[in-house]
């Protein structure tokens, strides 16, 4: 059986030219592993999954396959950027899965935060079933699992789609990228060529924007949440602070407040800006933002957001408080 343990020789990979040689050496076993058969890989646009698509286009190309699933609670244009990168860029054999309506009518009125994350992680496994179902011949399944994942919580990366997958579509795995930490990741990505916004991607959510808008989603309140993301990431980043601080995103509750607009009393949405610094997660500290551009990304999000009224700034550290608010 394959060993799970990084090997104690193994240097760490903080330059271009060690994440050269570490791409060749995968290239060179992805194509003694797999030979001609054929590699399924869910690609989510995250830095784990781009990377490992990336790296097996090299070693086989159209022998991969590649499923990217909308679920409709992707961040703004990060579907548009899985197409354009691996499909339109790299000429990847690219199943694109537009699933939106599917999983939002799944979660109409539930509002339990568990609830929510099981709705959407089964019907991620169904959807990828049901497409790898229509494709012959698939001999493999290719995973972003990570170092950290195996140390934390065994071999199968189950956000990856392998945990729950039907007996007869336990495939052989694929892990390029198994032995590497997030940092090492992110420098073969970009040794890669892939974009920067993909490579150095912040944490996100495996359900998504299902956990930032609060309670039983709605269309309108995700869409107001997704564009208020949109803003903020645009300002943090021309702010030059996205490359400082860890993690920040806004979250949309299920409650209106009282606002007044063109001199009538409207009963609209709060959005709550999130910022954090940390170093493992377990702790994490609020940063101290510019008031002028607090005020620039709230006059914004005012100004184009529909249904939106009020915009707060949460400075709660963890603990007590957790870094997403569900």
């Amino acid at each position: 059986m394959e060993s799970n343990k990084r090997p104690d020789d193994m240097q760490r990979i903080t330059t271009h030219e060690q994440a050269a040689a570490f791409i060749a050496a995968q290239i060179d076993a992805i194509q003694a592993q797999v030979g001609d058969r054929k590699v399924l890989l869910a690609l989510s646009g995250g830095v784990d999954s781009s990377v490992v698509a990336a790296i097996l286009i090299k070693a086989i190309g159209k022998q991969l396959t590649c499923v990217h699933v909308n679920h409709g609670l992707m961040r703004k244009g990060e579907s548009e950027q899985v197409l354009a990168v691996f499909r339109d860029r790299l000429d990847a054999n690219l199943i694109y899965v537009d699933a939106v309506d599917r999983f939002l009518d799944k979660l109409a009125g539930v509002s339990e935060p568990e609830q929510k994350r099981k709705i959407i992680g089964a019907e991620f496994i169904r959807v990828f079933e049901e497409e790898a179902r229509k494709l012959d011949d698939i001999a493999f399944l290719a995973q972003g699992t990570i170092y950290p994942d195996i140390l934390e919580s065994g071999p199968v990366k189950a956000h990856h789609n392998v945990g729950g997958l039907p007996e007869d579509l336990q495939f052989e795995l694929v892990e390029p990228v198994k032995f590497l930490f997030k940092d090492e990741v992110r420098v073969v990505g970009d040794a890669l060529g892939l974009p920067a916004g993909m490579v150095y991607r912040q944490p996100f959510p495996g359900p998504g924007l299902g956990v930032r808008c609060l309670g039983a989603i709605t269309r309108d309140r995700l869409e107001a949440l997704r564009e208020s993301d949109a803003i903020l990431r645009e300002e943090f980043d021309q702010a030059g602070l996205a490359g400082q601080i860890w993690q920040f995103f806004t979250v949309v509750p299920d409650f209106r407040a009282t606002g007044v607009r063109d001199g009538l009393r409207v009963y609209d949405w709060p959005v709550i800006i999130r910022a954090v610094n940390t170093v493992d997660a377990m702790q994490a500290t609020v940063p101290e933002i510019d008031w002028p551009l607090l005020t620039q990304i709230t006059a914004r999000i005012l100004a184009e957001v529909p249904g939106v009224c009020r915009v707060l700034y949460d400075l709660s550290p963890k603990p007590p408080a957790t870094i997403e608010w569900e």
